[in-house]
């Protein structure tokens, strides 16, 4: 097991300026403040970091930003998603030279009937073979075309040497299928706020959680009362964690998380087009909540 995927990681955003152009600056200014905060590290161009809307040239100037800019002891895993397997070889090189820690890797979804395990055995098992730094395998079908990694897809990549865990968005059932096949052998990392919890009472390692975004504090205390099992502690943050993330990214995604970062402090800004800013009375919806909690 890679003690250094034990924590949480945030799945940073990617900040635009006004004209739509990668706010460079102010991806700095962001990263300043959480390189001392006690995140274990980041995703980098994941779907919080809007990845499909960028052009290779700026996912690599972003991801190097990101690695530059990270504070002591904490780790860079770097969305490599690609559809082809050459250019997912060719970016994950890239990744490589840049210093990420990790490569993350999701199914292609444009041949989405053609995705089979022994397809995705070989897409995963290929990226892998032609990097040193280990690579995450990510269960996200909402993000390609529906896709699920199988739980014996899962127990195949486990026996590669250089395919070290799972990343699961989806839910706590599919979390939980991966521990029972692979517990202890394979990093198995929950990728929401709303089973974070769960997944660490199952045996998962840590989190990659949207509301780090905003909240890193907060979202590391609950890891933390986990492991010191003060549970009663743990449940009732826990509580909070999770009408906190519905109340935000789960009225508006990756808008909601970038308004609510503006909110507490962080830029956000508005997302890239083809996705819309927040309507107004979902800004106020989720400005009162934040308000009413004490969190902003």
């Amino acid at each position: 097991m890679d003690k250094n995927l034990m924590g949480v990681y945030a799945p940073i955003t990617t900040p635009f300026d006004a004209n739509g152009e990668v706010a460079y600056d102010k991806l700095i200014e962001n990263m300043n403040f959480y390189a001392k905060s006690p995140l274990k590290g980041y995703l980098a161009l994941g779907s919080n970091g809007e990845n499909k809307s960028l052009t290779t040239e700026e996912k690599t100037k972003v991801l190097d930003t990101i690695i530059k800019y990270k504070g002591a002891g904490q780790f860079v895993m770097a969305g490599c998603i690609f559809e082809s397997t050459k250019e997912t070889i060719e970016f994950a090189k890239v990744c490589e030279e840049l210093g990420s820690d990790y490569i993350t890797l999701l199914p292609p979804s444009y041949f989405k009937k053609e995705m089979n395990d022994a397809v995705l055995l070989k897409y995963f098992s290929d990226v892998a073979n032609s990097v040193s730094k280990p690579c995450l395998v990510y269960n996200a079908p909402q993000f390609c075309g529906g896709t699920i990694l199988s739980v014996n897809l899962i127990k195949e990549l486990a026996k590669h040497p250089n395919i070290v865990g799972v990343k699961d968005s989806s839910n706590a059932a599919n979390i939980e299928g991966y521990l029972f096949a692979v517990r202890d052998v394979f990093n198995v990392i929950p990728g929401s706020a709303n089973f974070f919890m769960n997944g660490l009472f199952m045996g998962a390692n840590g989190g990659v959680i949207s509301l780090a975004n905003i909240f890193p504090d907060m979202t590391c205390k609950l890891y933390d009362l986990v492991v010191a099992k003060k549970y009663e502690e743990a449940f009732a943050l826990n509580e909070k964690v999770i009408k906190t993330n519905k109340s935000v990214s789960g009225t508006g995604g990756v808008a909601a998380v970038k308004y609510a970062m503006d909110l507490a402090g962080l830029y956000g800004g508005n997302p890239r087009l083809p996705l819309l800013p927040l309507a107004d009375d979902i800004k106020k919806k989720i400005e009162d909540y934040l308000k009413k909690e004490g969190l902003i």
